[in-house]
């Protein structure tokens, strides 16, 4: 009697990882038994097909996107949360996806632990996604992803250059942008109010800002902590209210900017009179704050529209590889896992948008 679960009185359909472990081989090879590929042996393949009759496995029609690339699956996994940045790429993705006709698999998830993301991009490789793209800009997610053995080709969006193959906003130039244009309005330097730690964003932003202030030969304030949040930013403009100074801040997002500049004007600090606040990613909403926000404008449509693209020719690729592998008879060969190609990287390029947030220091009025 086999030692396998017999997945059919478990509670679930066998997938596709149930298959490759019965039958003691990766899913890739699954995938080539099913799509009827050449130059898999014969043994190798006679025991796929049996591991695929005592399971009961039924194949998922989408399977046929790994046959077909471009007309089938691309997997997103990406952040259950609302915050602005991952919500704003994953909606353009899926624009960007009704403008090319590919249909999006979408994976949320809640905590960025090692289980929950290997669930999650296990379920869209069952879901036979030819590709993926990772947003979750998190390094803990990135961590997986470099170790993860995958049968597609993956993408990440502002990695770091951790991911195998990277679509990212420059954000270290976005926060170069933020901070230099306080230094031209005649400000001593400033202040940073920092996203949260672990963040690839946050922590190019604090680089950048670091960068212009020591490049600029100014006095570099200390750091912040502060999250993603109105309120982080409402906490850290109660102590800025109280270091007269402190004539200049540039906030983390937006979200951060708008509690920062309530708690400022509530002990009596005016903006930009007395403090000169800037904020990162030009939010909708940024252009009617009170008063309206000097920021960093990414541009999320053209993210999303660049990280489709780059993901389907890495689908391409594979596929053109796969075959080209197959034709020159190698089989034999220990199959080669595609994260994506190292060296594939795009980096998008914010701009500065001035509003009525910032101004010269009052003495240099």
């Amino acid at each position: 009697m086999s030692g396998h679960i017999d997945v059919r009185h478990a509670g679930r359909t066998p997938s596709i990882t149930d298959v490759a472990a019965r039958a003691g081989v990766s899913i890739q090879t699954v995938s080539r038994v099913l799509n009827a590929a050449p130059k898999v042996a014969p043994g190798t393949r006679q025991r796929v097909q049996d591991a695929i009759t005592e399971l009961g496995y039924r194949r998922n029609p989408a399977a046929r996107a790994l046959a077909t690339g471009r007309g089938g699956v691309v997997g997103v996994l990406t952040s259950s949360s609302a915050l602005y940045g991952p919500a704003s790429v994953t909606a353009a993705l899926g624009l960007a996806a009704v403008e090319a006709g590919v249909h999006l698999a979408v994976e949320h998830v809640v905590d960025y632990d090692v289980a929950s993301l290997e669930l999650s991009l296990q379920r869209l490789v069952e879901q036979f996604a030819a590709g993926i793209v990772v947003v979750a800009p998190v390094r803990e997610a990135y961590g997986v992803l470099a170790g993860a053995q995958l049968p597609v080709p993956v993408l990440a969006v502002s990695s770091g250059g951790q991911g195998p193959a990277e679509v990212s906003v420059d954000h270290r130039a976005g926060a170069r942008l933020a901070t230099q244009h306080l230094l031209d309005l005649g400000h001593a330097t400033v202040w940073h109010v920092r996203g949260p730690r672990g963040w690839y964003e946050a922590d190019q932003r604090v680089a950048g800002w670091h960068e212009a202030l020591e490049a600029a030969g100014r006095e570099v304030p200390p750091l912040i902590d502060g999250s993603w949040s109105a309120d982080s930013g409402y906490s850290a403009g109660q102590l800025l209210g109280r270091i007269p100074e402190a004539t200049a801040v540039f906030a983390a997002n937006d979200a951060q900017a708008l509690g920062l500049v309530r708690a400022l004007v509530e002990r009596g600090r005016s903006v930009p009179d007395d403090v000169s606040v800037v904020g990162f990613d030009d939010v909708p909403e940024s252009a009617y704050f009170l008063p309206p926000l000097t920021t960093v404008r990414q541009e999320f449509s053209e993210l999303g529209r660049t990280a489709l693209q780059v993901v389907l020719r890495l689908i391409d690729r594979e596929h053109a590889a796969g075959h080209a592998h197959d034709q020159a008879g190698q089989a034999g060969q220990a199959e080669q896992l595609t994260t994506g190609q190292p060296g594939w990287s795009v980096q998008l390029q914010p701009d500065l948008v001035v509003r009525s947030s910032t101004a010269p220091p009052r003495s240099g009025r």
